[in-house]
């Protein structure tokens, strides 16, 4: 299987924020929203974050995930507590947001 690009994204779900890598190609792709599903999240709000900036706030946790991800497509959270996600990230510095869910 061919590498695929590693991604960060901060989704805001109905019980709040979460960090997360992805190899899927996409934040859309059926397979990961498969697994979101499964995880009781059918509707986001979400910001693809600078990988560098994701690396230099959790250097354990991102190393330890993204030498997981090698080699295959799937997800891993980083981080679940929105008190510290909103006090390392800044709002203002996220792009266009992904929606997902009616």
């Amino acid at each position: 299987m061919p590498k695929s690009r590693m991604r960060s994204y901060l989704i805001f779900t109905g019980t709040g924020p979460i960090l997360v890598l992805s190899t899927y190609p996409k934040l859309t792709d059926d397979r990961l929203l498969e697994k979101l599903r499964y995880k009781g999240i059918d509707r986001f709000i979400a910001y693809q974050v600078d990988l560098e900036e994701v690396e230099s706030v959790y250097p354990q946790s991102f190393k330890q995930a993204r030498d997981d991800l090698e080699d295959r497509e799937d997800i891993r959270v980083l981080d679940f507590n929105g008190h510290q996600i909103m006090a390392n990230f800044s709002v203002d510095s996220l792009g266009d947001p992904i929606k997902f869910g009616g």
